[in-house]
């Protein structure tokens, strides 16, 4: 329990630093042709096409983003939505990144810009049928080979789990330690931040282990960052101790 005492503790401090900036809010219903230059791509409108209907529904975007990323992964986000697929989806698209990690030929050939269009198309498509993809993945990683952009998958699957966090209320927090968190410590720190954010949220905590730090812990959520390794603290008295001390101040 030492580890959520030091927490609560500091508490007050926390709810300082997050009342000073929101959270990221939501991002007002744009239209996809705005959100992402590439629909013009007539293989990429023809794949995510609703129909001619005269009023398509409108899906609102819960975060903004930017970037070639950003703009892959918002309309992955407003496919995988209207097909009600956003948790097939995702585990799909992270499949396919955590392969590529665990092998170096694979991942070469994701980042290879030289490989022939035809040979990245033909790739992809034999992976997700073999895989049992839906075809909206299948369809997205499709055009991705097909304008270069495979390279870029890891960044857009990162985009895009911020998104479905989003649509399902849920706020990440990152917390690193020099050893993994008891299941006790985990639960408590859980209900602290749970305390912290409120109702309407839902905590979803990913640990770090970095022996770097010396001890302690550090937590990082909704653009926060509350620091009390013992790394950083050793710092803090290691420039204290370097300035000079201005003896008419004693």
């Amino acid at each position: 329990m030492a580890l959520a005492g030091r927490l609560r503790s500091g508490l007050p401090l926390l709810h300082r630093l997050l009342r000073s900036e929101s959270l990221p809010t939501q991002r007002s219903t744009v239209q996809r042709t705005l959100l992402c230059p590439f629909l013009a791509n007539s293989e990429f409108s023809r794949n995510y096409a609703t129909g001619s209907k005269a009023k398509e529904e409108k899906i609102k975007v819960p975060l903004a983003m930017f970037g070639v990323s950003g703009n892959y992964a918002s309309a992955l986000y407003i496919a995988a939505v209207k097909a009600n697929s956003l948790d097939k989806v995702e585990s799909e698209i992270i499949d396919i990144v955590e392969a590529s990690k665990k092998s170096d030929k694979f991942s070469q050939f994701m980042k290879d810009i030289s490989v022939p269009k035809d040979t990245r198309v033909k790739a992809v498509t034999e992976i997700c049928s073999e895989a049992k993809f839906s075809d909206l993945t299948k369809n997205f990683l499709v055009v991705l080979a097909e304008n270069g952009r495979l390279g870029h998958l890891e960044s857009i699957a990162n985009r895009f789990e911020e998104l479905s966090m989003a649509h399902k209320g849920e706020v990440k927090a990152i917390v690193t330690s020099v050893i993994p968190l008891p299941p006790e410590e985990e639960k408590d720190l859980k209900e602290i931040l749970q305390e912290i954010l409120g109702q309407g949220k839902k905590i979803k905590l990913d640990q770090k282990i970095d022996p770097s730090i010396l001890g302690g812990i550090m937590v990082e959520f909704g653009q926060k960052v509350f620091d009390m390794t013992i790394k950083t603290r050793a710092k803090q008295m290691e420039r204290f101790l370097r300035d000079p001390i201005n003896i008419d101040s004693l």
